[in-house]
């Protein structure tokens, strides 16, 4: 049984409703969770940077058991729903964490947000492999850049409303950030009510298949190239990429003393530049391959880091935001589409796992060697650095559209841009 336009249709739409519900929680919690943990909990540069890593660090350690239930399951829309009910639940937890006088309320957070991430992980590879499931590789280039179009928009509503609101409290009150914490768990089961309206079909498990085994599945990765390659070239680009993120988050509000009104403009005006750039990269990913337009995501997320640093004006960083969020919308969108490319459909769950394992690594480390960098240099050479690497990631992925593809496809350079 296979599934028919009818079926695809409407789970597309279904996929639209459940991330929009997912965005408001990400939107809510995510985006303004530095304000909380600097100005309610007094966090330190330190914990801004484990608020960063540690999430990578319990992904990384969720994969492998996360592969091995995946792989066991006939049909992963439940596991999926209740994955992500269990991550809602820490956003209850983190509600109470101003009533928590005799420890340091920031390191609560950063374990909370450690922890929350263990079933986050798993829900993602399970989503992962869920969704690459039901949407046929030939769908996935317009359909997610549709999806990722209105979630967007989705986001950057919730996002300004939220500063708006925020912006009305004294930075130091914890009672607006509770009603954030409540809602984003609220939104949470709307997330899982309509990620359980989808249709999937029961899958017959091979009970050789079952097993998941590392060694077995890092063979078959290095023996598989065009993932290989691409892995290689995403751990450049991301290392260089994810080492910035405390950097961004402590030079707005330290150096720039950006208020919650602020913060949300960031978000929103890269929201927009996101929400109206998707569709281009499709339709040139479509027509030149995602690996090309890979390289040009890259060259433009390596001048974001370079380009903040040069003022502390506000207005100024508005702008520089407006202008990244077009190579993120690129980079996102183009990350997951080459993944799923790359994936062998027979093994997608392991390969999906592996990527997510190493990522988990480097999303663990980069963080902490911004800040490091950070402590030891100033904001500016750390920034610089990433933004140099970032390059050099770019520039990887041109290299595997014109050596790596041309030589594994053995087919002419014209050609191969329609691999991905």
């Amino acid at each position: 049984m296979v599934y028919t336009p009818e079926n695809i249709k409407g789970n597309e739409k279904l996929s639209i409703l459940n991330g929009a519900a997912s965005i408001v929680t990400n939107s809510f919690v995510t985006g303004f969770l530095p304000l909380f943990a600097i100005g309610v909990l007094g966090a330190t540069n330190q914990q801004i940077g484990l608020l960063s890593s540690l999430p990578s660090l319990m992904s990384m350690i969720a994969m492998i058991p996360g592969a091995i239930w995946i792989n066991k399951l006939e049909t992963k829309k439940k596991f999926t729903g209740l994955t992500i009910l269990c991550a809602r639940f820490f956003l209850l937890l983190m509600l109470f964490i101003p009533f928590i006088s005799f420890v340091n309320q920031a390191w609560i957070l950063v374990i909370l947000i450690a922890l929350m991430n263990l079933p986050n992980a798993i829900a993602t590879l399970s989503w992962q492999s869920f969704i690459g499931d039901l949407i046929p590789d030939q769908r996935r280039g317009a359909f997610f850049s549709e999806r990722s179009r209105i979630l967007t928009f989705v986001g950057m509503i919730v996002t300004i409303c939220t500063g708006v609101i925020l912006n009305n409290f004294d930075k130091t009150n914890a009672f607006p950030y509770q009603i954030l914490f409540l809602l984003g768990f609220l939104f949470g089961v709307i997330e899982v009510y309509f990620l359980m309206k989808h249709f999937e079909i029961k899958r017959e498990i091979e009970k050789a298949k079952v097993k998941y085994s590392f060694k077995n599945t890092i063979k078959k990765v290095i023996n598989h190239k065009p993932y290989f390659w691409f892995l290689l070239c995403a751990v450049l680009f991301n290392f260089g990429w994810q080492m910035a993120w405390p950097l961004f988050t402590i030079y707005q509000i330290n150096d720039a003393h950006a208020s919650a009104i602020w913060i949300s403009l960031f978000t929103v005006v890269n929201q927009i530049s996101q929400m109206l750039s998707y569709k281009w990269w499709g339709r040139y990913a479509d027509k030149h391959g995602n690996s090309a337009m890979l390289f040009i995501a890259g060259i433009g997320m390596a001048t974001a880091p370079f380009l903040t640093i040069l003022s502390t004006n506000l207005i100024y960083l508005t702008i520089i935001n407006l202008y990244s969020g077009i190579f993120v919308a690129g980079t996102v969108m183009l990350l997951f589409n080459q993944l799923l490319h790359v994936s062998p459909e027979k093994y997608r769950t392991s390969f999906l796992a592996t990527y997510n394992i190493v990522l988990g690594a480097v999303g663990f480390i980069a963080p902490q060697i911004g800040v490091f960098l950070l402590e030891i240099f100033t904001i500016s050479i750390a920034m610089s650095i990433s933004s140099v690497i970032r390059l050099v990631g770019g520039i990887s992925f041109l290299l595997i559209v014109i050596y790596v593809e041309r030589t594994i496809n053995k087919k002419p350079l014209k050609q191969f841009p329609m691999q991905g």
